[in-house]
Formats: C-alpha cells, structure tokens, sequence
C-alpha cells in the first residue's frame, strides 16, 4: 500500500497499516463488505474456521487499571482465572475504557497499533492453524497472518488461558 490507498482508510485501520507496513508484514489490512463484530461473522466472511479468527479481548487490571490483551482463538473462550494467574486479578473493561486505551471500538480491537501498549497475552490454542486473521481496527478491517507473526508484532508470550 502506498500513502495515498491508506488515506482512503478509517483512521484505526490506517494506524494497523502503518504498523503492518514497518513491520514488514507481508499482508496489508482488507476491508469486509459486512461487519465482523464477533469471530463467527469475521469466519463467515472470509470462508475460514471460527478458530482462525484471533479475537481480542481487553480486560482491566484491577491493581494498575492498565489494559490486557487476549489475543485468543475465535473459537475458544477466555478463563480469566488462567489470565489473572499470568498477569494480576482483572476485571471486564466497558466499551469507553477499551477505546480510551486501545484507540479502537470494541467489535475492531486489533492486537497492533493500540494507544497505549496493553499487557498482551496470545492463546496457544491459535497455533492450530497454518493461518489466522485479526481485526485491523474497524469492524469491517481485518488482515491476515500466522500465528508466528502475532509473536513478531506483539512481542507478547503465548500462554495456555483457553477454558477446558
């Protein structure tokens, strides 16, 4: 993508291009028709498993009030008990606190490019698949990448914080 495609873009997903773009990742962010507010409509979009989608999950950790990132498999849910053994007791994060500290909707929370750096934590059970998409900062932006990249732009651990 050059300059002048990204303006064309909402502002979140201009930000997760430009991170793309640094990062050297080989896939720009594409815009969906429809919206992808959950992971089954994100899978139905693109054709793919609902597991493929690397949903994100912000929390709100009680001790600091800093925002953690789930980045878990579309078709797995999130133990928060396995989250607050990792990272400090946390606590749901309402829709303004997500986009005050990620700059993002909830329904478009990328794993990249957020306001401020969240505490980031990237489900084990992603690397499943070959490959995975992730929101890129609107509801109808997504890209694609494998579950190795998340580690390469997040710098984040993979952890088991998957229920049973």
């Amino acid at each position: 993508m050059c300059g002048a495609e990204l303006k064309s873009l909402p502002d979140g997903v201009q930000r997760v291009a430009q991170v793309l773009q640094q990062k050297n990742h080989p896939h720009a962010p594409v815009m969906l028709h429809d919206a992808a507010r959950t992971a089954q409509q994100a899978a139905d979009a693109l054709g793919v498993a609902v597991g493929q989608i690397a949903k994100s999950i912000i929390f709100r950790r009680k001790s600091d009030g800093a925002a953690v990132l789930v980045i878990a498999s579309g078709d797995r849910r999130v133990d928060e008990k396995k989250v607050d053994a990792i990272v400090g007791k946390t606590g749901r994060a309402d829709a303004e606190f997500v986009k005050e500290k990620t700059g993002f909707s909830i329904g478009g929370v990328s794993p990249i490019a957020h306001a401020e750096a969240p505490v980031t934590l990237i489900d084990r059970e992603l690397f499943r698949f070959e490959e995975i998409w992730a929101a890129a900062g609107h509801p109808h932006g997504v890209f694609r990448l494998r579950p190795q990249d998340l580690e390469r732009l997040t710098g984040a651990p993979v952890a088991d914080v998957a229920r049973e």
